[in-house]
């Protein structure tokens, strides 16, 4: 895993949390899953049975050191390269904005603008307040909770990347109303905000009429999770 760039940044990233978590197996197991890469596959990319896999993951066999963890990080690396190297990408984007992963799932920008209306109705989601925004040319998807307890304006403002006509999506929400608020220190504001994990019947009261004020798209969607982020992921 030589030289600099986003694997050898994402490669230390993983193998630092693996190694310092208190449950490295419960990590390793986050990791791999994020990679989409099953015990199987990994086990084979390592030369191992896949319970050897399992059991380190299960915690029945002691924590891997640290040449065992470096093996298993190489090993996903490996495997997400020859399948194009999406995640590798992902990730390289989110640490080289300088965001965690556990806070930004996702940043990029988008070669050509994609209309507002084909976003929402792949991502079944439903707009509640119009704006004058036709098109995105990117977006950041965040975990609602991580993002509003541990980033201050200015990060939140470098959540945009190159532009704020991108949609903002904001995961595991219940309301809404922390995420817009928050929105509100920001200047100025993304074209488009997506709040998800919630339906229209259970959003805070007061979102439309703020997201007009502050002159945002303001659409909700409950689709699973994992299907919205593996859409999203694919947009170029």
């Amino acid at each position: 895993m030589g030289g600099r760039g986003p694997k050898r940044e994402l490669a230390e990233k993983i193998a630092g949390e693996i190694t310092l978590s208190d449950d490295p197996g419960a990590t390793l197991r986050k990791w791999r899953t994020d990679f989409d890469v099953s015990q199987t596959d990994l086990a084979a990319e390592l030369e191992v049975s896949s319970s050897v896999i399992s059991d380190y993951e299960s915690g029945r066999r002691e924590s891997p050191g640290i040449g065992v963890v470096g093996r298993l990080v190489e090993g996903l690396l490996a495997i997400d390269e020859r399948r194009g190297g999406e995640r590798i990408r992902q990730y390289g984007r989110v640490l080289s904005a300088g965001f965690d992963s556990d806070v930004v799932y996702d940043l990029r920008e988008y070669a050509t603008s994609i209309p507002l209306t084909t976003l929402y109705d792949d991502l079944e989601a439903t707009e509640v307040a119009e704006s004058g925004t036709d098109s995105v040319s990117g977006h950041t998807v965040i975990d609602s909770i991580e993002a509003i307890t541990r980033l201050s304006s200015e990060e939140f403002f470098r959540l945009y990347g190159q532009s704020t006509n991108r949609v903002l999506v904001f995961t595991g929400v219940t309301r809404g109303e922390s995420p817009l608020v928050a929105l509100r220190v920001v200047n100025p504001t993304p074209n488009a905000v997506i709040l998800h994990g919630i339906d229209e019947a259970d959003l805070w009261d007061h979102a439309a009429d703020l997201a007009r004020i502050d002159g945002y798209s303001l659409a909700v969607t409950n689709a699973p999770l994992d299907e919205m982020l593996e859409y999203l992921v694919s947009l170029e």
